[in-house]
């Protein structure tokens, strides 16, 4: 049972991140609209020099095209360069382990995964990566991934404005969002999880004795910053395996609260921005109440009460409330970090991750979240549409036929990509090859490697396991597809609202800041998702849950 303790701790959590999102929302909006701030002396000569060393013309906006393919371009070119960092690591310097190269299978899903905001990890860190690779191809992808995602929803608002001329200039987006926005926080996070005990240094592993008289390794190195651009990005990629389950990334509960509060942090925040973007304020109600109405619902999920775990044991560091509070969050969030293993821990809690991982938007990604929230917002006013026999109107901005297209390709997307993989590994033998079987234990564990891929959350059981060419290959594919895919389809949504005639409020007209809507809204999305997914989900960690209750029944244990 959860104590009153552990709720209070909860909520109190919880209001601290709504209210510093809430104060910390409108300096994003400045920052993007390039408001004159106190920080424009120190930064603006920084930011120049950049804009002109690579030819940038500040004041061009763009249209959606242009914006998605900047993007997509600046990605891969980063891909690029970190894949030959970490397939020639050997040779390079900061390597004091000396460490080899990557295969080329797991370097290329190494970059497609960080390079996409995903970072599903199929190696230790600590035993696989040196210095350099750990502060170049992984923490500079960290940081480029999370300012590409938070620029794509800041892109696509900028088409629901009214006179809107463009979706704006990515590459000044882009350097923005990492000089005003990534580094002043990753900069102070790093600074507090180096005072809570986290390491951050270039030196060797250190040897010391154990008070048994035996030598152990104490793996250190450049850990503390990695980590806050990892939880504030929602990027998930820890230095270690075991990402924050091991003691160095994450030596105490106040450590495990600070990096919840971290990675719930700008998503947040970037709900409250919708409306003061676009001029009216009122319009971020129902993303907001959305949002957190259906990360409730996932908590709720996760901790119904149960009278049996399923698997080797509840993970116990952090106490089962944290451990299951962590894996709710996390892929509510698509962050993808864990401070626990997920084969510790009940289906049911495995059940609310893969809810906040299909539904993306409770609240989502940087950026990205925002982007589902506004995608099923079209979808719910297209239904109440034909189910009011009224013109289906957005802010004023008639919901069209092509509208209505990309917003379903957007999200069909996921499932193709989800499904076909899964069937695929069973089918060649490549989930028999690493232990996977077909009960619901196996089944729950290779769905959860695609949806977490498709979802860019990264978390995943399989772990090194997942070190194949096949896995290595087909995670790559279906991250490089949930990433982009999406995305396009959702700047090309925002990039048709340009220039739009804006009809006029009536009183019959759907007012969507409302908090009908926004329990309509919450409603749509779950039928969506449910109705999608839930034969899957249901051979997955339903079946796991009942069979473990099964079990229980069985050795005449239920009382």
């Amino acid at each position: 049972m959860i104590s009153p303790l552990e709720i209070a701790e909860l909520v109190l959590l919880l209001a601290v991140v709504l209210l510093t999102a809430w104060l910390y929302a409108p300096f994003i909006v400045k920052v993007f609209k390039r408001t004159p701030s106190r920080v424009d002396k120190l930064l603006n000569p920084i930011e120049n020099s950049i804009y002109k060393l690579l030819g940038i013309q500040v004041d061009r906006s763009m249209g959606w095209k242009e914006y998605f393919f900047s993007a997509l371009l600046v990605n891969i070119a980063q891909m690029a360069i970190a894949f030959v960092i970490l397939t020639e690591q050997g040779l390079l310097p900061l390597n004091p382990m000396h460490f080899h190269g990557m295969s080329w299978d797991l370097a290329l899903n190494t970059v497609v995964s960080f390079a996409t905001n995903t970072n599903l990890q199929h190696y230790a860190g600590e035993m696989t990566l040196s210095y350099f690779s750990q502060m170049t191809a992984i923490q500079f992808l960290q940081f480029t991934s999370a300012a590409t995602g938070l620029c794509c929803g800041v892109a696509m608002v900028r088409g629901f404005i009214l006179q809107s001329k463009g979706l704006g200039n990515f590459y000044v987006d882009f350097v923005r969002a990492i000089t005003r926005i990534f580094i002043p926080i990753c900069f102070v996070a790093a600074i507090i999880l180096v005072a809570l005990g986290v390491p951050q240094t270039l030196s060797g592993y250190i040897t010391v004795q154990t008070v048994e008289g035996a030598t152990q390794q104490v793996l250190v190195g450049p850990v503390a910053s990695l980590v806050s651009i990892m939880q504030v990005g929602t990027n998930g990629g820890g230095y270690y395996g075991a990402n924050s389950a091991y003691p160095l990334q994450n030596p105490s509960p106040i450590t495990d609260l600070v990096q919840i509060f971290l990675m719930l942090l700008i998503p947040t925040a970037l709900c409250f921005i919708f409306g003061d973007y676009i001029g009216k304020k009122k319009e971020s109600l129902p993303i907001i109440v959305g949002a957190y109405a259906l990360f409730a619902i996932d908590l709720g999920i996760a901790f119904i009460p149960n009278p049996v775990t399923v698997g080797p044991g509840l993970e116990t560091r952090f106490g089962g409330f944290m451990s299951t509070f962590w894996t709710v969050v996390t892929t509510a969030v698509t962050t993808g970090s864990v401070n626990a293993s997920l084969s510790g821990i009940h289906p049911l809690a495995i059940l609310a991750a893969f809810m906040g991982m299909l539904i993306q938007s409770t609240p989502g990604g940087k950026g990205v979240g925002l982007m589902y929230l506004l995608m099923y917002i079209i979808i719910t006013i297209f239904i109440v549409g034909l189910m009011s026999g009224r013109t289906p109107e957005y802010l004023g901005i008639k919901i069209v036929a092509r509208d209505v297209k990309l917003v379903m390709v957007a999200f069909l997307i996921h499932p193709l990509i989800i499904i076909i993989p899964t069937v695929i590994a069973y089918a060649s033998g490549a989930a028999a090859a690493i232990g996977m079987g077909p009960n619901s234990l196996g089944f729950t564990q290779i769905l959860y490697e695609y949806t977490s891929s498709a979802a860019n959350n990264g978390s995943d059981f399989l772990g090194t396991l997942g070190n194949t060419p096949f896995f290595n290959v087909s995670t790559a594919i279906v991250i490089f597809l949930g990433r982009y895919g999406p995305i396009m389809c959702l700047l090309a949504l925002s990039g048709s609202m340009l220039g739009r005639k804006r009809a006029t409020a009536t009183e019959s007209s759907l007012k969507t800041s409302s908090w009908t809507f926004s329990l309509v809204l919450v409603a749509s999305i779950l039928v969506l998702v449910v109705l999608t997914f839930f034969p899957f989900l249901a051979l997955g960690p339903i079946l796991a849950y009942f069979q473990g209750h099964l079990n229980f029944f069985s050795l005449g244990l239920w009382v």
